[in-house]
Formats: C-alpha cells, structure tokens, sequence
C-alpha cells in the first residue's frame, strides 16, 4: 500500500509540474478524494476512537470530579448546619450556666444575709440576759447595801448594840418581802 501511495504521490508530482494549480483537474480531484477517504478510514479506525475515548474519559473524569464536589460542598454545608447547632446550644447552656450562677449568687447573698440577722438576733438576745443578770445583780448588790445601811441607820437610832447577823436577816427577809416598787 505503502508503494500504491508513493506511485500516486510521484504522478501527482508529474502532473502537477504540467498543470496549473488554479485549474480544475479531474485525475487529480479524483486522486484526492481516495486519499482522503482512504485517510479518513485509517484515522477513524486507528486515530479517532482512541481520541474519542480519551475525550469520553476525560469528560467522565471532570463528572466525577464535579459530582465530588457538589457531594463535598453538600456535605461541608451539612457540616456547617451542625457546627451552627451546636454553637447555638453551647451559647444557650452558657446563658443558663450563668443565670444557674446568678440565681446560686442571690440565694447565697439572701442565706448570708439570714444567717448575719439570726447572729444579730442571739448577739441581741444574749446582750439583753446579759444586762438583765448585770441588773438582777446590782438589785442584789444594792439590797446588801441598803441592809447595810439600814443596820447602821438602826444601831445609830437605836444607840445599842444589837446582834448583827440577826438584825442582817431581819431586815433580808423585809426587804424580800417587799417588792421592787417598794410597796408590800
């Protein structure tokens, strides 16, 4: 075939030094149209469906690739939903962990606040035994000195000396019966 070409090639060249090119030939027209359908079939059978299924691989390829990515941008969207959530349920478990603080915080100041009113209370309280057992004292220490003054007031009236345990007793025993109003 090789030879077939070559001889075809060789005439063509013999003809084309007689002829010129802008002139219609018919050997020369029939010639090229065998070639190129000749060339047409070689290359369709050997060229073209190699290229065609590269071209077909490659545009599998890129739908892959596309599928990919939108099954990728699906996915971090879905993704991105979630973080979102979770954000959201973070921010409102720190709002009620502070308002859990706040209220702990108020119910803590109100305890403190009770239990610094019952201390005043008992500080109160133990201030007023106190002061009534002060008081209860200095009656007693005030009735010692008015039996005292009494005995001395009553030797000195009555200018003789008398037993002073007994007369302390005497005048012990009016007193108790007298009440602290000073009326029997």
């Amino acid at each position: 075939m090789h030879s077939f070409i070559l001889n075809i090639a060789t005439a063509a060249a013999a003809q084309e030094e007689k002829a010129d090119l802008l002139s219609p030939n018919g050997g020369l027209m029939f010639w090229t149209i065998v070639i190129f359908a000749i060339l047409l079939v070689v290359l369709s059978k050997y060229a073209f469906k190699p290229m065609l299924a590269a071209v077909e691989a490659r545009e599998r390829s890129l739908q892959a690739a596309l599928d990919a990515a939108r099954r990728d941008r699906e996915e971090s969207e879905r993704v991105l939903a979630e973080h979102r959530a979770q954000l959201e349920k973070a921010r409102g478990e720190a709002q009620k962990l502070i308002a859990d603080g706040r209220a702990t915080a108020e119910k803590l100041r109100n305890d403190l606040m009770e239990q610094t009113r019952l201390q005043q209370q008992e500080m109160l309280d133990r201030a007023r035994r106190d002061i009534e057992t002060e008081k209860v004292n200095a009656i007693a220490a005030l009735r010692r000195e008015a039996v005292d003054l009494a005995i001395a007031g009553a030797g000195k009236v009555i200018e003789r000396n008398l037993d002073n345990d007994a007369n302390r007793k005497l005048v012990e025993t009016y007193l108790g019966s007298v009440s602290l109003g000073g009326k029997a």
